[in-house]
């Protein structure tokens, strides 16, 4: 499993270089651009995290490389709407297909069923082509993933997705990475997940706190399952929390939802 990432990135260049055949960026970043100048503006992820009393991003997903199908079945008309009206303060929408089993229409589908939440597009972005199919689709904000990126590559995507209206949630894993917080993001996102060997430890997350910037939205992603340590986090100075199979596991994600976040409100640790 330790190459994983490789694997999927070595992949996604194969899908990119498919989609540029079929719809050459001459015609695509042009239709972006228009629709854009006709004034669709997109909610800020940042600016909901941090407004939030319990900033959970809940995400829409289907599988995982390392767990293989966590719900073939589900059906984004229903389920992100389930999560905006469970209380969720952004959400997380997977769009890579191979790997993950979703698709830049399930952001689509989401945002027609009436989702007006700030919406993660979640992917392996590594070309400039993806932040136009983001902005395309939806999407209020992209990740980008240091492990997959140059220094330099980061940022220049960030600069573009800047330039399309588009916030960046940068994920690093672990202290070798954050030089990429010179990048300036909205939100710096620390993966307690190693993309690698699928190790999850959520002390990466408190460990790595004091050393992103004080400016930004901080957010803890992966392995999170319980209310007590998501407060834990908030306490350590994190305002968003990617959550997503221990929603997606349940036959109503938006009822779990809305039952963690009460948890999320009543629990001792929330007056230590």
């Amino acid at each position: 499993m330790k190459d994983i990432l490789e694997t999927i990135i070595a992949a996604k260049r194969l899908e990119i270089d498919r989609r540029r055949a079929i719809l050459p960026p001459a015609e695509f970043y042009p239709q972006v651009e228009r629709s854009m100048d006709a004034g669709n503006i997109l909610p800020s992820m940042s600016a909901a995290l941090l407004a939030s009393s319990t900033g959970i991003i809940a995400e829409f997903k289907r599988k995982s490389p390392s767990k293989g199908w966590i719900r073939q079945e589900a059906r984004a008309e229903e389920i992100p709407l389930g999560y905006q009206q469970g209380g969720a303060a952004a959400l997380s929408i997977l769009s890579d297909e191979a790997f993950f089993g979703g698709s830049d229409e399930d952001i689509r589908t989401a945002r027609r069923s009436g989702v007006s939440l700030p919406v993660l597009y979640k992917n392996f972005v590594i070309d400039e082509y993806q932040l136009y199919q983001a902005r395309h689709c939806g999407a209020s904000a992209v990740l980008l993933i240091a492990a997959a990126l140059s220094l330099q590559d980061c940022r220049q995507l960030r600069d573009k997705a800047r330039q399309l209206g588009l916030e960046v949630l940068l994920e690093m894993h672990d202290e070798k990475e954050l030089d990429y917080c010179r990048t300036e993001p909205e939100m710096y996102g620390i993966n307690n997940r190693h993309l690698g060997t699928f190790i999850t430890d959520v002390q990466t997350s408190i460990s790595l706190i004091d050393r992103l910037p004080a400016e930004g939205c901080k957010v803890s992603e992966s392995g999170l399952s319980d209310a007590g340590t998501v407060l834990k986090l908030r306490q350590a100075g994190y305002r968003g929390f990617l959550m997503g199979e221990y929603f997606m596991r349940s036959e109503r994600p938006g009822q779990r939802l809305q039952e963690f976040i009460r948890h999320c409100t009543t629990d001792p640790i929330r007056n230590a």
